[in-house]
């Protein structure tokens, strides 16, 4: 009981950890102090992930539900987005990033994710598994930059109060035509990996149950957005979309993501209770 009190309160106090940094981050954006390198966040994501670690591997066994999964991904989508803050100008997305990866973080200490026990001495299995991770929070920080890009992109037809909230976050983000720039790459990159994580999700089930492919609600999801982003990428190409073309189907493609995995797995972990 003592041992699961303190793991109870560590992720308590990462996660508290990252939701003091992002007020710090949020009271240098009201006071315009100038931008540091944040070498918290890294102190911060190592514990992150010596939690999630211990959540994941459990007496032995893989453990891994919805609670897992968003934690994996908010914990790399920090350090790419800290990291990307090196060389552009992005605190104000850190600053929306780092609540959401607080509550993240606690979320696999109240939920402790289904075993893996068929699959978690596959290598094939974990090289998926981290593909897939990465391929999420890469997508996870395009569909931050859609969001943020929206907003930019009605602030220019409703000019912002200099000091609002929104002008203070919009004042550390590169210009609009550079946010869509980046937004590309990430897109360009999470559509790389998640379409590895398609062909490994293949080979891997194939390896397993004897089956190519299940047409399961995970299948059915992940491959639609798989289409919703080769179709963005391909419209990009072809046609030159940008604007509010391009973030509706990122965040499109980005909402039947998370029904693939986190959505369905919430659902059957905590609204049926099943495993």
């Amino acid at each position: 009981m003592e041992s699961k009190a303190f793991y109870v309160a560590a992720h308590v106090a990462v996660g508290a950890a990252y939701a003091a940094l992002a007020w710090n981050i949020w009271r240098a954006l009201r006071e315009a102090a100038p931008a540091t390198k944040n070498w918290a966040v890294p102190l911060i994501a190592a514990a992150h992930a010596v939690l999630l670690a211990t959540a994941v591997v459990d007496a032995g066994v893989l453990r891994f539900g919805f609670a897992q999964a968003l934690s994996a991904t908010l914990l790399l989508a920090v350090l790419i987005v800290w990291v990307e803050g090196l060389v552009v100008p992005i605190r104000g997305l850190l600053a929306l990033m780092l609540p959401v990866a607080a509550v993240s973080c606690v979320l696999p200490a109240l939920f402790a994710g289904a075993p893996i026990t068929t699959a978690s001495d596959s290598t094939a299995f974990r090289v998926h598994l981290l593909m897939a991770i990465a391929a999420f929070s890469l997508l996870t920080i395009a569909a931050l930059h859609a969001l943020l890009m929206a907003s930019m992109d009605r602030s220019l037809h409703a000019p912002l109060a200099r000091d609002s909230a929104a002008a203070r976050v919009f004042a550390e983000v590169p210009p609009l035509l550079q946010m869509e720039r980046l937004l590309f790459q990430l897109i360009g990159a999470g559509f790389i990996l998640l379409s590895a994580t398609l062909v490994s999700g293949v080979l891997f089930t194939e390896a397993v149950v004897g089956r190519a492919l299940r047409f399961d609600h995970k299948t059915v999801f992940t491959i639609s957005s798989w289409l919703v982003f080769a179709g963005l990428l391909v419209g990009r190409l072809a046609f030159g979309w940008r604007g509010r073309t391009a973030l509706r189907w990122t965040l499109a493609g980005f909402a039947m993501l998370m029904l693939a995995y986190v959505g369905s797995r919430f659902v059957l972990e905590v609204i049926l209770g099943r495993m």
